[in-house]
């Protein structure tokens, strides 16, 4: 028998003010999905490309892919997670934005007790993302100077935990004094304001000339000419997001100029493919926290129907470290 809650939803792609707090039906839990009593939700930026058509999923569709609850149902072929587990995910099919959902078990993890409900919603998608970029895409060893683009964001502040706990370190780009001292209050080694500031004279400033080995950029479009004239050669560009817009119409033989560079584009899911590579990553993003190595900083709350507000905030750059919608 399906079940009645509450979601946002869009019919087209548009602003914030295309998406609409709907009545939905949730139909029981297929043979391998698990249905969650959502209580917390994360806003990511990947929530705003989905709404305004830069990622395609066909329409009408929900958002959203970070969240976490209690499981209150659980498919037939379901051995991993039982009624009354305590739960996380940080991708998922689309549709986060929702007080009740069913969710594939292979995307859900097991929460620790002492992981709120709330913390995890912050930290699922950006802990994971921080994971795959230090551990696997380019796996820091410690003694690196390192560019992290938006470090006073969400996946930034992880971030720049993160590089002082493997004792890297991160020089992260921010866009005002404010968030300048929030990224080195959480770890950054040097901060520059992209605002007032040349990024590159910058960069060869801390680095005695040498530059770095990675630049780590989810800014995209306006960032990407000046992170490659940041990078050591032979050096990675990791191109991981796409805040200003998507890197297009790049010349490849602009990485022989800048370098012999390398770049990659990577994305959490082919990092975590598996149960168990999902599991462990997020048990190393879990343990980090629980050493308080990582603090999970939230400075903006809201409830599903301020969605539109949230949206508006995340896309001016007016909000720092993580937000999340509150489904108590």
């Amino acid at each position: 028998m399906n079940m009645l809650t509450k979601a946002i939803r869009i019919e087209q792609h548009g602003d914030a003010n295309v998406m609409n707090m709907v009545e939905v039906a949730v139909a029981p839990p297929t043979e391998h999905e698990v249905t969650v009593r959502q209580y917390a939700v994360g806003l990511n930026f990947i929530d705003i490309y989905f709404r305004t058509g830069l990622y395609n999923s066909p329409l009408p569709h929900g958002l959203g892919f970070e969240g976490a609850g209690e499981v209150i149902a659980v498919g037939k072929e379901v051995k991993r997670f039982k009624v009354g587990d305590r739960v996380a995910y940080g991708q998922s099919p689309i549709g986060a934005y929702a007080y009740v959902r069913n969710v594939p078990q292979n995307n859900l993890i097991k929460l620790p007790n002492k992981i709120s409900y709330e913390d995890a919603a912050a930290v699922m998608l950006k802990g994971l993302t921080v994971q795959y970029l230090f551990r696997q895409t380019y796996r820091l060893q410690g003694h690196e100077k390192i560019l992290f683009h938006a470090a006073a964001g969400g996946v930034g502040l992880i971030a720049c935990q993160w590089a002082r706990a493997l004792g890297v370190k991160l020089i992260g780009t921010v866009s005002s004094p404010e968030k300048a001292a929030v990224a080195k209050q959480y770890g950054a080694w040097e901060t520059i304001d992209y605002s007032k500031e040349n990024i590159v004279e910058r960069v060869l400033e801390l680095t005695d000339g040498k530059k770095v080995p990675v630049v780590y950029d989810g800014v995209g479009k306006d960032t990407w000419e000046r992170s490659l004239d940041c990078i050591e050669p032979r050096g990675l560009m990791v191109s991981f997001g796409n805040a200003s817009g998507q890197v297009e119409n790049v010349n490849l033989g602009i990485l022989a100029v800048k370098g012999s560079l390398f770049v990659t584009r990577p994305t959490v899911a082919t990092h975590v493919n598996t149960p168990e590579k999902l599991q462990a990553a997020a048990d190393e993003l879990f343990d980090l926290i629980l050493k308080k190595k990582i603090k999970v900083l939230i400075e903006q709350r809201y409830s599903l129907d301020q969605a539109p507000q949230a949206h508006a905030a995340l896309a001016a750059r007016q909000t720092i470290g993580a937000t999340v919608f509150n489904l108590e």
